[in-house]
C-alpha cells in the first residue's frame, strides 16, 4: 500500500482557527477560490479551480511506482515534474532525484487572473553550474537569486518485493521503508 499526501496550512500557521482539544490548526488552502462570476478561479459545479495540494502517484505500466510529492505552493507542479524527469529522463535513484539542484519559475499569470511580469523569473538552486546559467541567460531567461523556495519532497518508491524512501535535504523529514 502506498498513500501520498501534502500537509499545507497556507499563509504560514493556516487559518489561525484551531479547533478546542484536536491539536491541529484549521488550514486556508480556499483563499485563492473567488465566488465572483466570470472569475477564472470562481469556485462552480463540474469547474476545477487551481490549487496546488497535488499529492503525486506514478504508476509503471499498470503496476503502482511512486508515492510523492513536493510542497511549496507553485512549486509543487513544477517540483514533481522535475522528480519524475531525474528519475525517467536521467535516470536518478528516488534520493538523488530530489537532491539535485531545482529551478522555480515565478510570474507570468497568476491564477487569480492578475497578470505579472510576462516572463517572470528563472530561480535556480545552487548546483546548477554557471554553464548552464549563462546559456539560460543567452536564450533571453531573466534569473534571479535563489531565494530557498525550492520545495519540500518525500516519496516512497516501489520495487518488486519491497520499497526505497526518500525525504528532503532542504528541510526537516523522515523517508521510512521496508
Amino acid at each position: 500500500m502506498m498513500v501520498s499526501i501534502i500537509q499545507s496550512n497556507y499563509r504560514g500557521m493556516g487559518s489561525g482557527l484551531m479547533p478546542d482539544g484536536l491539536g491541529f490548526m484549521l488550514q486556508d488552502r480556499g483563499e485563492l477560490f473567488a465566488l465572483t462570476d466570470g472569475h477564472p478561479n470562481v469556485y462552480a459545479p463540474g469547474k476545477r479551480p487551481f490549487q496546488t495540494i497535488i499529492p503525486g502517484f506514478a504508476t509503471k505500466g499498470n503496476d503502482p511506482w511512486l508515492s510523492f510529492g513536493v510542497m511549496g505552493g507553485d512549486m509543487q507542479p513544477q517540483g514533481q515534474a522535475q522528480i519524475i524527469s531525474n528519475m525517467v529522463d536521467f535516470g536518478l535513484g528516488v534520493q538523488e532525484a530530489g537532491d539535485s539542484p531545482r529551478w522555480h519559475h515565478e510570474g507570468g499569470m497568476e491564477p487569480t487572473g492578475e497578470q505579472l511580469d510576462v516572463k517572470g523569473v528563472l530561480r535556480l538552486e545552487t548546483g546548477v553550474p554557471a554553464k548552464t546559467q549563462a546559456a539560460l541567460a543567452a536564450l533571453g531567461w531573466k534569473l534571479g537569486a535563489s531565494d530557498g523556495g525550492f520545495g519540500g519532497y518525500q516519496a516512497i518508491e516501489r520495487w518488486p518485493g519491497r520499497y526505497a524512501a526518500a525525504t528532503e535535504m532542504r528541510k526537516d523529514g523522515v523517508a521510512l521503508a521496508y
